[in-house]
């Protein structure tokens, strides 16, 4: 009988993870435990993703406020920071502005405007519209952007976030000053010492503050790069990636991951004899149209993953070939006709008419995007997630 279904994705069920906690072997038995449950068989290039959360659990890779505050010092040497660009995010952000404030005398707060680097929104286009401001040239004080547009909440939080983080920074026991503006350099005329807090833009605002004459540029990934008071660290992202633990500690992005990742493929192949492809995964990266979120609030989507899973597809628009090479065909000729188009087509199908349509996009975003989707963020207990059949195609028996 002709094969019915494609990818299959499931969430796998773990015990909770602790710190010290065999990561790799844990992951593999509960995959294996809901193989022989669910009565399904493991193949070759099946993948197994794990939430980079539960890594980190393992790791014990934690910081407090203190910890980020006595970097902060150090780094930007206690007087007044300037912080730019951070997210709107109390999970992701106010914990971090905890520990920065905590390093410093005073904060002058910059907020990018209408919205944050991930689609939180402090305004509506049509606010600005309508009060006739250009957030790309005008930088606005708090007084000001009051003025224009009062006290502001978020849809979906009902929180004002510029007074929460105001007070975060009060409460942190330093002066603050907020301004909204676009233009990094518009925090060079408050302060030369700064913080650049933006994640994917990061190292363009560094390149312009520096260039500008800013004296100290740093950005989240330049904090808690090594232990301090035997913390844990991140020495490529930094506090980037991290997220909310208790109301005084913050849990890092994972570290080493192809470490782990390397030890859980071996695990699966030892057990399984099949090849198996393996990734860590945070944030997936797609918008939600309602509240314009677009999600990736990590540094990455994967920060570590097996070889098999570099690259991007290389697939053709079926519906193309259906609807023009093969438009005078139907019923098994059009099905003979395409399949025969993909058995020969070429390795690299980049600037075909044939492929335009399909998603220009890296495996690992592609598929972390899944997992996450699948894993969600809040009780599923399922941080592993397997993927099947994601590299078969219309000619897979």
């Amino acid at each position: 009988m002709e094969r019915m279904v494609g990818t299959v994705v499931r969430g796998i069920r773990a015990p909770i993870i602790r710190s010290g906690d065999n990561l790799a072997k844990i992951a593999a038995d509960s995959v294996l435990a809901a193989a022989e449950s669910e009565g399904f068989k493991l193949q070759n290039r099946d993948i197994v993703a794990v939430t980079e959360s539960v890594v980190a659990r393992a790791q014990n890779n934690y910081v407090s406020v203190d910890d980020i505050a006595a970097d902060v010092k150090a780094k930007l040497k206690g007087g007044t920071i300037g912080v730019i660009f951070p997210i709107l995010s109390r999970n992701r952000f106010a914990i971090c502005l905890r520990g920065i404030a905590k390093g410093a005398k005073k904060v002058v707060l910059m907020l990018s405007y209408p919205s944050d680097e991930v689609g939180n929104h402090l305004l509506s286009w049509d606010a600005l519209d309508e009060k006739g401001i250009d957030p790309y040239r005008d930088v606005l004080t708090l007084k000001q952007f009051r003025e224009l547009f009062g006290v502001v909440v978020h849809p979906f939080t009902g929180v004002d976030y510029v007074e929460y983080y105001s007070q975060i920074v009060r409460d942190a026991g330093a002066e603050v000053e907020v301004i909204f503006a676009n233009d990094c350099r518009a925090i060079l005329s408050y302060t030369k010492n700064v913080l650049t807090c933006d994640i994917h833009t990061r190292e363009r605002s560094k390149r312009l503050l520096k260039a500008a004459g800013a004296e100290i540029v740093l950005g989240m990934d330049d904090i808690m790069t090594s232990p301090v008071n035997g913390s844990g660290y991140n020495e490529q992202y930094g506090l980037l990636g991290s997220n909310k633990a208790t109301e005084d500690k913050l849990k890092l992005f994972p570290r080493e991951s192809q470490v782990f990742v390397d030890a859980l493929a071996k695990e699966l192949n030892t057990r399984t004899g099949k090849n198996i492809e393996v990734m860590v995964y945070g944030d997936g990266a797609f918008k939600d149209p309602m509240g314009k979120i677009w999600e990736l609030a990590d540094p990455v989507v994967s920060p570590a993953y097996t070889e098999g899973l570099s690259g991007k597809p290389n697939e053709l628009k079926m519906k193309y070939l259906a609807d023009n090479d093969f438009a005078d065909l139907s019923g098994d000729a059009l099905k003979s006709a395409i399949k025969d188009s993909i058995r020969s087509k070429e390795a690299d199908l980049k600037g075909s008419m044939a492929s335009e349509g399909t998603t220009p996009r890296r495996l690992t975003d592609l598929i972390g995007s899944l997992c996450d989707l699948t894993s969600g963020s809040g009780d599923k207990g399922t941080p592993i997630i397997l993927v099947q059949g994601y590299f078969d195609n219309y000619i897979s028996e």
